[in-house]
């Protein structure tokens, strides 16, 4: 099974679909909310000229946002990541 992480933030629109994305395919995923210094500070040494979330990471690999993550999940590149 894929490792998923997700990074969020509040009133995000695009993070609540990617969720709702996920979970509507069962696919099992960590969620790490830039509001925690700990996690946005991880956030911008990962992604340092990425200013928008959420962001995608399937097997330590980033896919990018929410758009992204949908080509990939519908492509049925998943499980290639």
């Amino acid at each position: 099974m894929a490792n998923i992480e997700i990074y969020t933030g509040p009133a995000c629109g695009y993070c609540e679909a990617a969720k709702t994305l996920l979970n509507e395919k069962g696919m099992l995923f960590t969620e790490l909310d830039i509001t925690d210094v700990g996690v946005l500070a991880t956030f911008r040494e990962r992604l340092p000229r990425v200013k928008s979330v959420p962001q995608v990471f399937i097997n330590g690999k980033h896919i990018g946002g929410y758009e992204d993550l949908v080509r990939v999940v519908n492509n049925g590149s998943f499980a290639e990541r």
